[in-house]
């Protein structure tokens, strides 16, 4: 039976400013730190590596004076390093309340300042502070800044209503009429697409003049692939406007903006639900990749239909007295479908990093 490991104490480095205590343990891979401040004493104890190799230390300081009782700590690969608040802003002559200094215990040389060096830090510090304030203060306001959030508030509570219009539309249609509901959907729904998507450009110009931060590029991608889609495979075919791929288009489209305009339309005015939040940059991952795979199906299906009838197709004139078919730059469009696909799911998928991913946490 193994015995257990001894109890030894670390080497600890300390340093101080006006207003914190710093102190460094010299102890790597460091693991299930216990560290507390009890009437004024801090208790440290984990295990890790120090001067006796992997083992268990633990070490006491009864501060000089009063400290609040809540220790914040980083944990390195080399060491742990613990910072403690004063409760009174005030230089102290030594760390402990006993005179003579712990074995332990040294002075941290990297950082050490004497009480001369760490008020005239103190002072760059509070100068710093206060030439910052200066300067945003002569930064000129925005006039139009309330205007500009009126403005984007109601466009996204626009776009917001109008799909939300859709969804429940289509909805309650497969309820009633089941895959009937399909074969009718671009004659039922068309209308208010047609608004919505006319009015989603006006994403590509918000991002254009800077009233929004979202990059442009995806933004084209995603509004004129969704216009072509509607007004050139759907709105001009009307053998097209009958397939039940209609259906599952509209509705992928209609589902993700329910969530996305009234995320942003709570961002205009500086509010998050987190909720919501969750839902707008997660729900794209299913049903981004179900549209853009309805919308390459709708493409496909209308090839023949293009080359039959020969519209949109481009003759050239004599000497060269050729027919560029239409079909042939769909087929081309197949293949920047799925390229634009490639480079939105990046985009969100980077997005969704930054809003959901992990945080790295400094100071526990």
């Amino acid at each position: 039976m193994q015995s257990p490991m001894a109890s030894l104490t670390p080497h600890v480095h300390w340093a101080q400013r006006h207003h914190e205590l710093y102190l460094r343990v010299e102890l790597s891979d460091v693991q299930s730190p216990n560290i507390a401040i009890t009437d004024n004493v801090l208790h440290f104890k984990a295990e890790g590596h120090g001067a006796k190799g992997d083992n268990i230390y633990e070490f006491q300081l009864e501060f000089l004076e009063p400290v609040e009782p809540k220790p914040a700590y980083k944990v390195t690969q080399r060491q742990l390093n613990i910072t403690v608040r004063k409760k009174e802003s005030n230089w102290w002559e030594r760390l402990t309340k006993q005179e003579k200094r712990p074995l332990f215990l040294a002075p941290d040389f990297d950082r050490w300042l004497d009480e001369s060096d760490a008020e005239m830090e103190l002072r760059e510090k509070e100068e710093e502070r206060i030439n910052k304030m200066r300067i945003e203060s002569r930064v000129p306001k925005d006039p139009f800044r309330h205007l500009k959030r009126g403005y984007l508030f109601m466009y996204n509570l626009v776009q917001f209503l109008g799909f939300s219009w859709i969804f429940v539309n289509m909805t309650v249609r497969l309820f009633i009429l089941g895959k009937d509901s399909f074969y009718d959907t671009f004659h039922t729904i068309s209308d208010m697409m047609y608004f919505c998507q006319t009015l989603a450009l006006m994403e590509s110009v918000n991002s254009l003049i800077g009233l929004v931060r979202s990059p442009l590029i995806p933004s084209l991608i995603q509004v004129f692939g969704r216009n072509f889609i509607l007004f050139i495979i759907l709105g001009s075919m009307e053998e097209m406007q009958s397939r039940a791929v209609v259906f599952f288009i509209f509705y992928a489209w209609s589902m993700i903006e329910i969530f996305r305009y009234p995320f942003y339309m709570l961002s205009s005015i500086d509010m998050e639900w987190k909720v919501l939040t969750w839902i707008r940059y997660t729900i794209w991952i299913p049903l981004y990749p179900f549209g853009a795979l309805g919308e390459a199906v709708s493409v496909i299906q209308a090839i023949p239909i293009f080359s039959e009838t020969g519209k949109f197709s481009l003759r050239l004139p004599n000497p060269l007295n050729v027919t560029i078919n239409f079909s042939f730059f769909l087929q081309i469009y197949l293949i920047l479908l799925f390229l634009g696909l490639f480079i939105n799911f990046r985009y969100l998928y980077k997005q969704r990093r930054q809003k959901l991913g992990p945080k790295k946490r400094k100071m526990k």
